[in-house]
């Protein structure tokens, strides 16, 4: 089969691999459509992701697929089944899989980070980890459930109420979950900052009521459709420039949301007494704790759209391009079909 294999910082291969066998309780899934991951670029450029990642390891934690084969001990889960995959194995049994906080496993396998997974062919996942899907979702659509179920705890943290006011700075596929989530969650008002134009244009089509150009005066155009204040500010950028901004925009007892990811050494300059005067919230967002079957809900009743912001569906042998050019990003989320 065929796989995106990772080796280091800018070592991506693509190689023929064995097709694995699935073990008792594991399941085969040919693997359809498979989501190009800001943490995906990070590992790549050398960095860590939400864990480290061993040199050997076919990267994509993003995907969804058709069952091929199960293991003897399977019962919820058949050859030709539709599904899609939560990359966040939990062990179950440490102290904060005991204590409900189970996203901070002190054993998690991570599909695509800590083992083998979507930029392949084919990928053995735990049958603990395979969700059925509608058949009225497509492979691509279904690719989109991690993210959206990462969005959904972050948005979770967020406590917007009916009739909130809310900043999203940056729209990409993330800024843009988030947009959707916002308004469904009944903020009234809800702004996306982007400096890309293309980007702009779909977050109105998304829900967004404003949409601004950080470089232009931002303030302003804020004060001039009567924005006082935001209740919720979201950033999707992971900048340290992106970051250093939300807070300053953040309003009086309002909570900022840091869900970008930033380079591991990255660090903010901020003002404790900003802080203090405004009482702000400061928070973050790790993976997606508990919220695989809220995203596939959302998905298979779109409710929530994650398609219209596809640039394009690209081959394995696209990938390193992708993965190592940032003009070829900006222009949207890609999702790698592994038998294009």
């Amino acid at each position: 089969m065929k796989s995106a294999v990772f080796y280091g910082k800018h070592n991506l291969r693509i190689e023929d691999l064995q097709k694995p066998e699935p073990k008792d309780r594991e399941v085969l899934i040919k693997v359809m459509a498979c989501g190009v991951c800001g943490t995906d670029v990070h590992i790549y450029e050398g960095d860590k992701g939400a864990a480290d990642c061993p040199s050997g390891t076919v990267l994509g934690h993003e995907f969804s697929g058709i069952v091929e084969a199960v293991g003897t001990l399977v019962t919820n889960y058949k050859p030709g089944d539709r599904v899609c995959i939560d990359p966040n194995a939990l062990c179950g049994e440490c102290y904060y899989c005991r204590n409900g906080i189970g996203h901070f496993c002190d054993h998690m396998i991570g599909i695509g980070t800590t083992c083998n997974g979507g930029f392949s062919e084919y990928c053995v996942v735990p049958q603990s980890q395979v969700y059925k899907i509608a058949d009225t979702t497509t492979f691509e659509e279904a690719a989109m459930t991690e993210p959206v179920a990462c969005c959904l705890h972050g948005i979770d943290m967020c406590n917007i109420k009916p009739g909130s006011t809310v900043l999203v700075i940056g729209g990409g596929m993330i800024g843009l979950i988030m947009l959707q989530l916002a308004k469904l969650n009944g903020a009234s008002t809800v702004v996306l900052m982007e400096p890309v134009e293309q980007k702009r244009e779909m977050g109105r089509k998304l829900g967004a009521d404003l949409c601004i150009n950080p470089s232009d005066d931002v303030k302003s155009i804020l004060k001039d459709n009567g924005i006082s204040r935001f209740d919720v500010v979201i950033e999707c950028v992971g900048l340290p420039v992106t970051i250093a901004q939300a807070i300053e925009l953040a309003g009086k007892k309002s909570i900022v949301m840091m869900f970008g990811l930033t380079k591991p050494d990255d660090t903010v300059s901020i003002k404790p007494f900003e802080i203090f005067q405004k009482e702000i919230e400061i928070k973050a967002s790790f993976i997606n704790p508990y919220t695989q079957t809220r995203a596939i809900n959302l998905i298979d009743t779109k409710k929530i759209d994650v398609t219209s912001m596809v640039h394009k569906v690209a081959s394995l042998g696209e990938l390193k391009d992708i993965l190592s050019k940032p003009e070829l990003r900006a222009m949207g989320k890609y999702i790698i079909g592994p038998w294009q």
